[in-house]
């Protein structure tokens, strides 16, 4: 009887530890289930953030899954709240930035009160993701639009008007 009861211990503590993360506990932990990658994951310690390494890997999905079914969009729109850059300095960083420049298809809105969030668009505008960005750093934001929108060819941008 003790060995069945060490057995189903261990067999608990296992499940346990193997599990992973629901999407509902991964936003509560800041992560985005559905769009995190585990390559981002491996480089937290680069900038000394080991401690939510070990959660991240529990919320990512391995890059070479992601990256085939990832939606790219050929519009975003980044709303942001001018009064609130003092609380998101890295949003700010990003809109002053050239950054915005590089992506065409990316229309900053200022609208009062909202913290920063992305909605990410189809070709006759209708919004089809909004996601927060309150916790993404600078390089984040960037990354995310170089992969999850649309590349506008040149002969387009000039054809277009576009500013």
């Amino acid at each position: 009887m003790k060995l069945f009861a060490t057995i189903w211990a261990l067999c608990v503590l296992r499940a346990i530890v193997v599990a992973e993360f629901s999407a509902q506990d991964c936003r509560e932990l800041g992560f985005i289930k559905s769009q995190l990658l585990c390559s981002s994951c491996k480089s937290l310690s680069d900038y000394g953030l080991n401690e939510f390494k070990e959660h991240c890997l529990e919320c990512c999905q391995k890059d070479s899954e992601t990256n085939a079914g990832l939606h790219v969009y050929p519009k975003a729109v980044l709303e942001v709240c001018t009064c609130k850059f003092g609380a998101y300095p890295q949003i700010q960083a990003f809109i002053k930035s050239d950054r915005p420049a590089k992506f065409p298809n990316l229309t900053i809105k200022y609208v009062r009160g909202l913290d920063p969030l992305v909605k990410l668009m189809d070709e006759h505008g209708n919004v089809k993701e909004t996601l927060s960005i309150t916790k993404w750093n600078t390089d984040t934001v960037q990354e995310f639009f170089e992969t999850r929108l649309a590349k506008v060819d040149e002969s387009d941008f000039l054809k277009t008007n576009q500013v």
